[in-house]
């Protein structure tokens, strides 16, 4: 069983920062990304239910998401071959690799009805930390980047990204459809049970 003491460690202070910072993104990006550095630096704190992949389809499961939902962190797990659309996310997002690795090809749009514009590749490997945002570079595509195994990563939204109205695109022809992702499970782990250690200090 994994020790889940590091992600609640990492709520307990993106809870800070978003209260610290604000709606001042720059700061939610620059110190959320040393924030999530440090969590996917140790591999051990994911709980298998939320690192199984789909046989068919990458999946996002709900680590948490803050009550007010000023942020949301996600694990994503792609088997082997797997990708998404094109896609944007349309609020601050930071990407960290906890296991394997991602490839990520980022886009701009062009004017209206031309093809979107390639602006770079990117590589994640463990340990890894990148990030998207409209003011920054929003449009991108990710694929597992090994062909023999999964890889997983932890996301980290600007909102509770299961709810909120994006949009996949055609490359070839910039033209954007409406999406809502949602989350691949209904529960998500209890990062407050403590009694177990609570109960050992009384002995």
């Amino acid at each position: 069983m994994s020790d889940i003491a590091p992600l609640r460690r990492f709520v307990q202070e993106m809870t800070r920062l978003a209260d610290r910072a604000g709606g001042d993104e720059a700061a939610l990006r620059g110190d959320g990304a040393a924030l999530l550095s440090r969590l996917v630096a140790d591999d051990t704190w994911l709980p298998d239910a939320f690192a199984a992949p789909h046989p068919e389809r990458y999946s996002q499961y709900l680590l948490y998401c803050d009550p007010m939902e000023r942020f949301s962190v996600v694990s994503f797990v792609w088997g082997p071959g797997q990708s998404t659309p094109v896609h944007d996310h349309t609020v601050w997002g930071l990407i960290g690799m906890l296991r394997g690795a991602e490839d990520a090809m980022n886009f701009a749009a062009g004017e209206a009805g031309a093809p979107l514009v390639k602006t770079g590749e990117e590589r994640l490997t463990p340990g890894k930390v990148g990030a998207v945002s409209p003011a920054i570079g929003d449009i991108h595509a990710v694929a597992n980047a090994l062909a023999d195994r999964p890889s997983i990563s932890i996301h980290v939204y600007g909102a509770n990204i299961g709810a909120v109205a994006r949009h996949v695109f055609d490359p070839a022809t910039g033209i954007a459809k409406g999406f809502v992702s949602g989350y691949s499970a209904d529960a998500v782990p209890n990062l407050w049970d403590r009694s177990a250690e609570v109960r050992a200090a009384l002995r």
